[in-house]
């Protein structure tokens, strides 16, 4: 699997310019504000404010990034613009999840944005070279480590383990950036998620600090205060309004 790893990440190399960076990209709220994204894409903004959450998180021009279950590719064709035509995005997609769709939609992406390469893998089986990526972006997903389902055969992980291959896969200094549903303190995580799809912030804090990441800062950005925890993140009452909280975390440099 790490050979299908590399593959991709010298594709996505090859993708981008061959010579150091200079001038300046896009930019983040240029790159959100680009015309030719999706309509349903740019629908989703006003709720999910990528321009203040990327800026909060550190996203830099020229970074090396990993887009970690990445779906239609929301927040890859954002970044792909932001950081220039330098850096590169790396744009996982669990295997169960593919399929000739969704790779419709992502060639029609990559073709806007070139520096994007989807690669097609479970979570779990991700295993990048050392110290490869500058930013990770985990975007409404890292709940899904906890998460099991024979319906979409999508197998149980072990958060530990991943975070450990992510941990080494980031260069020294490196960001991941976690967005995802707030659940309510406590109860067993597991179960949270596979009911609700919403995590206990504490719990990815504490994850986080055992594979070695520093919490580095937390934003109140998607925070929304009449949430109720109690629904799932699917329930038509709270669907697309749900209160996120939004973290940087950092692996030592």
């Amino acid at each position: 699997m790490r050979i299908l790893v590399i593959a991709a990440l010298l594709l996505g190399s090859a993708a981008a310019a061959k010579d150091p960076p200079s001038g300046s990209p896009p930019g983040i709220a240029p790159a959100v504000g680009m015309t030719d994204r999706p309509a349903d894409a740019r629908a989703l903004d006003a709720s999910r404010k990528p321009a203040e959450v990327l800026k909060f998180l550190g996203l830099k021009r020229g970074d090396r990034v990993l887009d970690v279950m990445t779906g239609s590719g929301y927040y890859a064709e954002i970044i792909g613009n932001a950081i220039g035509s330098y850096g590169t995005v790396l744009a996982e997609e669990p295997t169960v999840f593919a399929d000739d769709k969704s790779r419709a939609v992502f060639a029609a992406l990559v073709k806007r944005v070139p520096n994007v390469t989807r690669l097609e893998v479970m979570p779990a089986d991700l295993d990048p070279p050392a110290n490869n990526f500058d930013f990770t972006l985990m975007h409404l997903v890292y709940h899904d480590t906890y998460w099991t389902s024979e319906k979409y055969k999508f197998p149980a992980m072990e958060p530990g383990a991943m975070l450990k291959r992510l941990y080494a896969a980031t260069k020294p200094g490196g960001i991941v950036g976690v967005i995802d549903h707030a659940a309510v303190p406590g109860g067993d995580t597991r179960e949270v998620v596979d009911k609700l799809h919403r995590i206990d912030p504490a719990v990815v804090k504490a994850d986080f600090a055992r594979a070695g990441f520093k919490f580095e800062a937390e934003s109140d950005l998607l925070h929304i205060a009449g949430d109720d925890h109690s629904k799932s993140v699917f329930d038509t009452a709270v669907k697309g309004q749900t209160d996120r909280f939004v973290m940087r975390f950092r692996k030592p440099a």
